[in-house]
């Protein structure tokens, strides 16, 4: 290959890795399903790596353990294969660790756990790079060869990049999930505030009163507090408007 072809080859890898981080940055700035978010960060993850896999776990806190959360693979085996202990394989290692590890064969390294997969599935080399924010793991993104391949500096600032977009995107999303969460907390309690006024002046009893009896009719019917403050509070608008069209 003469030098200019092997120039134009190296730009357009270049354009290739910049528009898939285009793409990426996009996706995670949408309003979608964090699913389809990873979803979408694999696949496009895949294609510029030229992966025969590429798979993102993320941590389960309880367990201790690595879980796949999305991959463009479409093997049941991969896709079922059991949870990584945190510390235990390549991808336990690289969340432990926190930095990158780069495998030339998975089936040939001891620290590989899965060989029969790596084995059915015709995976080579590996390169694991850990998710984080602010310093602490909440995940990896393991791209898979099929052939024997050496990453680059290049590859691994890439795909470090790649899970660094992915952090954003998992944080973004649990930061609305909080606030819309919040914005249902601070409803919830208007509706119940309002119920406890009603009731406290219809039934003139005290707001401690009205609440204990709001909090008892949500344990007998099995219907939320919620539920049960909008009910009175229609049933009071109910009344209200009925005695304003008989004064009429």
């Amino acid at each position: 290959m003469d030098k200019k072809n092997k120039n134009q080859n190296i730009i357009s890898l270049y354009n290739k890795k910049i528009e898939s981080l285009l793409k990426i940055s996009k996706t995670i700035t949408s309003e979608v399903y964090l699913e389809k978010i990873l979803k979408i960060i694999v696949n496009v993850t895949a294609e510029t790596m030229n992966s025969k896999i590429c798979s993102l776990m993320l941590v389960d806190e309880k367990k201790k353990e690595l879980v796949i959360k999305s991959t463009q693979s479409v093997s049941e085996e991969y896709i079922k294969k059991p949870n990584i202990k945190l510390g235990e394989g390549i991808a336990g290692r690289v969340a432990i660790e926190n930095k990158p590890i780069c495998v030339m064969n998975v089936k040939k390294d001891e620290r590989y756990i899965n060989r029969d997969i790596a084995i059915k599935e015709k995976l080579c080399s590996l390169l694991s790079v850990p998710i984080s924010i602010k310093g602490k793991v909440i995940g990896v993104i393991n791209c898979y060869t099929s052939k024997p391949h050496k990453f680059t500096k290049s590859e691994i600032e890439l795909l470090t990049i790649v899970a660094n977009q992915t952090a954003v995107a998992i944080e973004n999303y649990e930061l609305v999930n909080k606030t819309k969460i919040i914005q249902v907390e601070l409803e919830t309690r208007k509706y119940i505030e309002r119920a406890k006024d009603i009731l406290a002046k219809e039934l003139k009893i005290s707001h401690d009163e009205a609440y204990r009896k709001i909090q008892k009719q949500s344990m007998d019917s099995r219907k939320t507090m919620r539920e049960i403050a909008e009910a009175i509070i229609t049933t009071h608008k109910l009344r209200e408007n009925i005695f304003d069209d008989t004064k009429k």
